[in-house]
C-alpha cells in the first residue's frame, strides 16, 4: 500500500512579531493615536477605555478585544473610574483570513483570555525587552530563553485567532463550544477556581484564611491546595496576597489614596509591612512603582501628542 501525504490549510501565516506589551496606565491616560502597516489587537484586562478606529468610536470594558488592520488610525483613552490594564500585540500577517478581523471587536470567553495570558507568559521568557514600556518599538530576543518560547508565542497567537474567528465572527454559524474530553475537566476546574477567586475579590480588604475558603465552598484543604497549584502554580493564600498587591497597584494608579491609606484599606498591619510585601512581589517599592507608571504614561501621552503635531505640520 502506498502512503500519500495530505496538504493542510494554514489559515494564518505569521512569522514576525512587532511588539507584545502589557501596560498598566493611570486612570487619566490618553493616547492621541497612530497608524502603522501591520496588524494589532488590543485587549482590556482591567478597567474601561474608549477607542477610536478611523472614524468609529468603541467603548471597551474588561474582557473586550479590538483588532486594528494595517494603516488604520487608532487612538484611545481611559474612560472608567479604574485605571486600565491593557495587552497590545502587533504582528505581520498577509493571510486572506485576516480580513475577518477588519473593524471587529468582541468580548472574549475564558479560553480565549487564557490564550492571551499564555502569550504574555511566553513573551516574558522569550524577550529581554520589558513588556511594560510603551516606547519599545522592537522586541529583543532573550539570550537563553526556554526551548520553543518564541514558537509558542506564534502558536498561541494562531490558536487565539482561530478561536476568535470560530466563536465570534462565523457567518450564520453558532459559536463552537465543544471541547475534547481532556479539556472539559480543565474548564470545570477553572469554573470552580473562578468562583473562589471571585470570593477572594469580594473579601480583598480583609484577612482571609484557608479555613474560611474551605468552609465557604465545602472543599478540603488538600483539594484547594491542588486546585491552586495546578492552575496558578501557587497556594490559595499566596494568590490572595498577589491579588492584594494588584489591587494596591490599581488604587495607586487611580490616585485616590496615599500609601498609608492603601495599607489600611487592604488590611495590612502597617505601612512598613505593606511596603515590604509590595517590594517582595514586584521588585519595587510602592513609590518606585507609582513613579515608573506615571513616567511611562506621561512619556507615551507626550510622544503621541508630538507625533500628532508633527503630522499636522507635514
Amino acid at each position: 500500500m502506498a502512503y500519500c501525504s495530505t496538504a493542510l490549510t494554514i489559515e494564518f501565516e505569521i512569522h514576525e512579531i512587532i511588539t507584545v506589551h502589557y501596560f498598566e496606565y493611570m486612570k487619566d491616560f490618553v493616547f492621541s493615536g497612530e497608524s502603522h502597516d501591520f496588524w494589532e489587537f488590543l485587549y482590556v484586562d482591567k478597567g474601561e477605555i474608549t477607542v477610536q478606529a478611523n472614524q468609529s468610536i468603541y467603548q471597551l470594558k474588561a474582557g473586550d478585544v479590538i483588532f486594528h488592520k494595517p494603516n488604520e488610525f487608532h487612538a484611545l483613552k481611559a474612560s472608567g473610574n479604574k485605571a486600565p490594564n491593557l495587552v497590545v500585540m502587533s504582528f505581520r500577517c498577509s493571510s486572506e483570513s485576516m480580513r475577518f478581523f477588519e473593524e471587529k471587536s468582541c468580548s472574549l470567553n475564558q479560553e480565549e483570555r487564557f490564550l492571551i495570558s499564555r502569550i504574555i507568559a511566553e513573551a516574558k521568557q522569550a524577550f529581554s525587552t520589558p513588556l511594560h514600556i510603551p516606547s519599545v518599538e522592537k522586541v529583543e530576543l532573550a539570550p537563553s530563553p526556554p526551548f520553543g518560547a518564541a514558537q509558542l508565542i506564534l502558536l498561541y497567537l494562531q490558536v487565539f485567532l482561530i478561536h476568535v474567528k470560530r466563536n465570534h465572527f462565523e457567518e450564520g454559524d453558532a459559536p463552537i463550544h465543544n471541547l475534547p474530553t481532556g479539556q472539559m475537566a480543565l474548564s470545570s476546574n477553572s469554573s470552580h477556581l473562578e468562583q473562589i477567586i471571585q470570593f477572594m475579590e469580594f473579601h480583598i480588604c480583609e484577612h482571609l484564611t484557608i479555613k474560611a475558603i474551605c468552609n465557604e465552598f465545602s472543599i478540603s484543604r488538600s483539594t484547594l491546595h491542588s486546585l491552586f497549584h495546578k492552575e496558578k502554580n501557587c497556594g490559595a493564600i499566596d494568590y490572595f496576597n498577589l491579588m492584594k498587591i494588584e489591587r494596591s497597584k490599581e488604587i495607586m494608579r487611580d490616585g485616590n489614596m496615599n500609601f498609608t491609606e492603601i495599607a489600611y484599606f487592604l488590611s495590612y498591619s502597617s505601612l512598613q509591612y505593606f511596603s515590604k510585601q509590595f517590594k517582595k512581589t514586584t521588585g519595587m517599592s510602592p513609590l518606585e512603582y507609582f513613579n515608573s507608571v506615571k513616567k511611562y504614561s506621561n512619556e507615551l501621552t507626550n510622544a503621541s501628542k508630538k507625533r500628532r503635531e508633527d503630522n499636522r505640520m507635514i
